[in-house]
């Protein structure tokens, strides 16, 4: 990896790294994020028609305040609701190619915004990337009249399960032990839903997502990128290769 990043000894040292991330800020790496995706979109090996969207809660590098609603020694960071309850942090939000699982748009916010404010700015930026999604997956967390107006604005096809309660007949819903009940095409296609499942998977276990260690929201969106952006350098390297079947095993070229 470091050969396909043009490195031909030694890498910089972690101190060289610190000055330049600090020096190239956050629109910096959201380009570097974007390059490297517009090559992996040019080579074919990712597509982005099916599109799959969600979010992880990544806890903070504080304590909480007495007010037990920010952070003590991170201001910008929320208590929200995160997979086992509530945490200090902040959520990534995120879209990726259902078919490929590599993570096509993000963004940071603090913990307690809702999911569902997100769709709009995540399918933008997949339109600025000029990605053409047919389909866009979400889970319950996302049933809404305007969520789903709002995919169609764009012209893709939401394919978001409604809440357990609700009296839409045939519609998709997702009930007991995770088990997927309606139309059957639907239910098919709802299914690669858990692709961005494995893109967090992958990030936290092998691109220390959940390592924060840095403070304040710009902070945590390049922390973010630098994990998203080490999984599409693993991807173009896999390509240039000459093999496409290695583009999701970081594993291989971290070990």
């Amino acid at each position: 990896m470091a050969r396909a990043c043009g490195f031909r000894r030694e890498t910089p040292s972690h101190g060289l790294f610190t000055q330049f991330r600090h020096r190239l800020g956050k629109e910096g790496y959201q380009r570097v994020f974007n390059v490297l995706l517009k090559q992996l979109l040019d080579s074919g090996a990712v597509k982005g028609e099916v599109v799959a969207l969600d979010s992880t809660a990544v806890k903070a590098y504080s304590q909480r305040s007495l007010d037990n609603k920010t952070g003590k020694s991170d201001c910008e960071a929320r208590v929200g609701r995160g997979r086992r309850g509530f945490i200090l942090g902040y959520k990534v939000h995120t879209a990726c190619c259902a078919s490929s699982e590599m993570p096509l748009a993000f963004t940071v916010e603090p913990c307690n915004r809702n999911d569902k404010c997100f769709i709009k700015p995540l399918l933008e930026k997949l339109k600025q990337q000029s990605i053409s999604f047919k389909t866009v997956l979400a889970d319950a967390q996302y049933d809404s009249a305007k969520a789903r107006n709002t995919v169609r604005e764009y012209g893709a096809e939401p394919v978001i399960p409604h809440r357990k309660t609700s009296r839409v007949r045939d519609a998709l819903k997702v009930g007991k032990n995770f088990v997927v009940r309606g139309v059957k095409r639907l239910v098919n296609i709802f299914r690669k839903r858990v692709s961005i499942e494995r893109v967090f998977s992958r990030a936290k276990e092998w691109l220390l997502l959940n390592h924060l260690r840095v403070r304040g929201l710009e902070q945590a969106f390049i922390h973010t990128c630098l994990s998203f952006a080490a999984m599409l350098v693993v991807a173009l390297t896999a390509i240039r290769q000459h093999k496409p079947n290695l583009i999701r095993s970081i594993k291989y070229y971290a070990t």
